[in-house]
C-alpha cells in the first residue's frame, strides 16, 4: 500500500486540525532566502544546464532552495492577503491522493471510475452548505480553476441566454458566433451591470468576446460603492439595443460589503432580469460562505445581506478561499444545465462519449477544459468531514479575530478603520479595511507590517489613498493567540518599533 494511503502514517499530520499547534511559521520567507533560491535556478549558459540530476540531489535542491523561498500562506496562521485560504490536512492528503491516481475527470463513465460521481456528490454539499435550496435547482454545476474561471463561465452563460431571448429559433451564439448572434438579434451593445466588481469580471468580459469596456459601474454612492444603484440599473436595461448581464457583488474585494442589502432587493433585480431579458449572476467567491455560518445573532446582519442569492441565474464559489482546499479549486452553479451545455458542449468527438444516459453529465461538455485533474477530491473530504457545523465553526473563528481586530483599530490613536469608523461591526465577516492616520507612516504602512513576516496583509487603494487589507480566511485561526500577536505588530509598527513574537508568548 502506498504511504499517502495508509491512514497510521498520516495521523500525525491529520491530526493538526484538532490541536491547532502553535508553530510559529513566517508568512514570508527571508529576502536572503529569496536570493539564494534565484541563484540556485539552473542557467542555460551553465554546462550542466539539463544534463540531468539524481532523485536525491534534485529532492535536496527543491528542499533547501525552492521550498525555504516560497511564501508561508499554506503554514502561516497569520497570511491575511489576497484572501488565500489554508489548506485543511485533509485537503492536502486528498491532493496528495490526486496527484497520485492522476485522473482526467471529463467523462462519465459509471462503469469504469467514480470519480464524476464524487465530484458530483461533492456539488451537491456545497450547495446543501450554502442553503442554496433544492440541489435538483442547480443542475448546472461543475468544478473551475477558481472564480476567475466560474466568472467566465457565468458571462458565458448570460451571453448565450440574453441573446436567445431575442434570437428566437434563428441560433444561438455557440453557432453564429457573438458578432453573427448579435447582427441577427439586432443587438449593437452587450453590457455587464455591476457595482465595485472583482477585477476578474472585466477579464471575464474581455475573454467572452463582451469587451472590458462592457462592465458598467453603476454605484449607489461615493459612501457605499460596492452597493449597486437599483434606479440606475433599471434605466440601463432600458436602452435600445442592448442586452445585459447584472453582476452582483457577494462581496466586494476591499471592504467585503455586499452589492444587494438583502431579499427585498434582490427580488428588485429579479424583477427587473426577468422584464428586460437580463442574466443574473452572483460573484460569491469568499462572501456567499456567509451562508455557511449558524443562524445566530452576531450573524443577523450578514445573513441579511445574502438573502436572494438563490434567485440568481448563476453563481461562482471560490474553494482555494473559505473552503480551505489547495489551488485551484472553484465551482460554478447555474439553474440552467441546458444552456451551460449549449455553451461548452464539445461536438464531433465521438470517443469521448459516456455513452451513458446517467443524469450526471461529462465535465467536458460544461466547462472550459477538455483535461483536468480531479480537483473535486479535496473539497469531497472537506465537507464530508467537516459537515455543516464544522465549516460553521472554522469561519465563526474568522469572523470572531476579524471583528476584535476592527475593533481594536476602530479605537486606536494610531489607525483609522474603513470605510466607515462607525460602521456596525455586524457587517464585517473576514475582511479588515484600515489605513494610519500619519500619512508618512500610511506610505510604508503594508511594507512594515509585512516586513515582521509574523503577519502578510495586502496593499490596496481607498477613496484615493493606501489602505491595507487583511483577509482572515485560513482554518488556523485561534481568535486570542492571534489578536494577540496581530495588535502587537500594529502597535509596534505604529511607535516605530521592532516587533518580537516572544514577548507574544504565554
Amino acid at each position: 500500500m502506498s504511504r499517502i494511503l495508509d491512514f497510521d502514517l498520516n495521523e500525525a499530520r491529520l491530526a493538526q486540525r484538532r490541536t491547532r499547534s502553535d508553530q510559529a511559521y513566517g508568512t514570508l520567507p527571508a529576502l536572503t532566502d529569496i536570493q539564494a533560491a534565484q541563484a540556485s535556478l539552473p542557467r542555460p549558459a551553465s554546462p550542466s544546464f539539463l544534463s540531468g540530476r539524481s532523485d536525491k540531489d534534485t529532492v535536496t535542491h527543491v528542499v533547501n532552495d525552492i521550498v525555504t523561498a516560497l511564501t508561508g500562506q499554506a503554514l502561516s496562521q497569520r497570511y491575511y492577503g489576497f484572501v488565500t485560504g489554508g489548506v485543511l490536512p485533509l485537503a492536502e492528503w486528498a491532493d496528495n491522493v490526486v496527484s497520485m491516481m492522476d485522473q482526467n475527470v471529463q467523462v462519465h463513465l459509471p462503469e469504469q471510475t467514480i470519480a464524476t460521481s464524487v465530484e458530483d456528490s461533492a456539488l451537491t454539499m456545497l450547495v446543501s452548505l450554502l442553503r442554496l435550496g433544492d440541489e435538483g435547482t442547480w443542475k448546472g454545476r461543475t468544478f473551475t480553476t477558481g472564480a476567475t474561471g466560474s466568472n467566465v463561465l457565468g458571462l458565458a452563460c448570460g451571453r448565450e441566454a440574453v441573446l436567445g431571448k431575442k434570437l428566437g429559433d434563428q441560433g444561438s451564439v455557440g453557432e453564429l458566433g457573438l458578432l453573427g448572434a448579435c447582427m441577427k438579434a439586432g443587438v449593437t451593445e452587450i453590457q455587464v451591470l455591476t457595482s465595485a466588481a472583482h477585477s476578474s469580471l472585466s477579464k471575464a468580459a474581455s475573454v467572452v468576446g463582451f469587451g472590458r469596456s462592457s462592465v458598467k459601474e453603476l454605484r449607489l454612492s461615493k459612501e457605499e460603492p460596492w452597493r449597486l444603484d437599483l434606479e440606475a440599473l433599471e434605466s440601463a436595461l432600458q436602452i435600445p439595443g442592448t442586452a445585459s448581464v447584472i453582476a452582483i457583488s457577494a462581496g466586494e474585494v476591499n471592504t467585503g460589503r455586499f452589492a444587494i442589502s438583502g431579499i427585498d432587493e434582490m427580488r428588485k433585480v429579479r424583477e427587473l432580469a426577468d422584464k428586460y431579458g437580463a442574466w443574473i449572476h452572483v460573484d460569491g467567491a469568499f462572501g456567499i460562505f456567509v451562508r455557511a455560518l449558524e443562524d445566530k445573532e452576531g450573524y443577523k446582519l450578514l445573513h441579511k445581506r445574502v438573502e436572494g442569492i438563490e434567485l440568481a441565474d448563476s453563481i461562482t464559489v471560490d474553494g482555494h478561499k473559505l473552503l480551505n482546499v489547495p489551488y485551484d479549486c472553484g465551482m460554478f452553479l447555474t439553474r440552467s444545465h441546458l444552456t451551460l451545455q449549449s455553451v461548452f458542449t464539445n461536438p464531433n468527438a465521438a470517443y469521448l462519449s459516456s455513452g451513458s444516459q446517467d443524469s450526471i453529465p461529462s465535465p467536458l461538455n460544461i466547462g472550459l477544459e477538455n483535461s483536468r485533474r480531479f480537483r473535486a477530491l479535496p473539497a469531497y473530504v472537506v465537507l464530508l468531514s467537516e459537515g455543516r457545523s464544522g465549516m460553521a465553526g472554522l469561519l465563526a473563528n474568522m469572523v470572531e479575530l476579524s471583528r476584535q481586530v476592527a475593533a481594536f483599530i476602530r479605537d486606536s490613536e494610531h489607525y483609522e478603520l474603513l470605510p466607515d469608523e462607525n460602521a456596525d461591526l455586524d457587517e464585517i465577516f473576514m475582511i479588515v479595511l484600515f489605513r494610519a492616520k500619519d500619512a508618512a507612516l500610511n506610505e510604508v504602512l503594508v511594507q512594515k507590517i509585512n516586513e515582521t513576516r509574523q503577519m502578510y496583509v495586502s496593499g490596496t487603494q481607498w477613496e484615493g489613498q493606501k489602505a491595507v487589507r487583511m483577509a482572515v480566511s485560513t482554518w488556523k485561526v485561534d481568535v486570542a493567540r492571534d489578536y494577540k500577536v496581530v495588535t502587537s505588530i500594529l502597535a509596534a509598527v505604529a511607535a516605530g518599533k521592532q516587533f518580537d513574537l516572544d514577548s507574544c508568548q504565554d
